[in-house]
């Protein structure tokens, strides 16, 4: 009895569940896909000044008549996955630079990915926000970003460096008992990793 009395508005509402998914599909298909490729392709120009024998970080960012930058990629593609990662390597650019406030700015529009790759690079794009911080003499704030980094990617190799990095920051702003907490957290938890030898001796420093 439903269906007779409301079989004209299902079929309305049916019909306009199919335009939907057709207008979803197609933007996918005949818009994201296009411009994600492009945006990859654009990328690996950028990473491949950034990642040479010898890194030239200004054309990496900036682009020249031969290959696009970081910054062409953001400004053409910033929503695509490849612009994401572009924001992130802009960062380091202008951290490498000197030019600490745009590398904070930039590194703090990455937005993080799901993954195992992309854990690690979230906990890169959080150490380097430290290192930044560090950079201002905000030690209080750089010690949040390594513990976040610490949690984005709990491993091996990347917590215990993070947490180095921490125990260094606590010990600039004179938390001498913080600092060394942060490196009996890397005895305890990574001992046989380099930074836990290190460790040992900068807990011997404090003391």
């Amino acid at each position: 009895l439903f269906f007779e009395r409301n079989g004209r508005t299902m079929s309305y509402v049916f019909l306009g569940l199919l335009v939907l998914a057709a207008l979803v599909f197609g933007y996918r298909s005949l818009i994201l896909q296009p411009r994600a490729t492009k945006a990859a392709e654009m990328i690996a120009e950028a990473q491949n000044r950034f990642e040479g024998e010898n890194p030239d970080f200004e054309t990496a960012l900036l682009g020249d008549d031969n290959a696009a930058g970081f910054l062409d990629v953001i400004e053409k593609y910033g929503s695509t996955p490849s612009g994401n990662l572009a924001k992130h390597y802009a960062g380091i650019c202008y951290l490498r630079m000197g030019d600490l406030d745009n590398a904070a700015a930039y590194l703090s529009e990455y937005h993080p990915v799901k993954g195992i790759p992309g854990a690690i690079v979230n906990a890169q794009n959080l150490g380097l926000q430290g290192d930044v911080a560090v950079e201002q003499q905000d030690y209080a704030r750089a010690l949040k970003f390594y513990d976040k980094a610490v949690k984005a990617s709990d491993n091996q190799m990347t917590a215990p460096l993070y947490l180095r990095k921490a125990g260094l920051a606590a010990k600039a702003m004179g938390d001498d008992a913080l600092s060394t907490a942060y490196y009996q957290r890397i005895l305890d938890t990574y001992p046989a990793t380099p930074e836990a030898r290190e460790a040992e001796k900068l807990i011997g420093a404090n003391n």
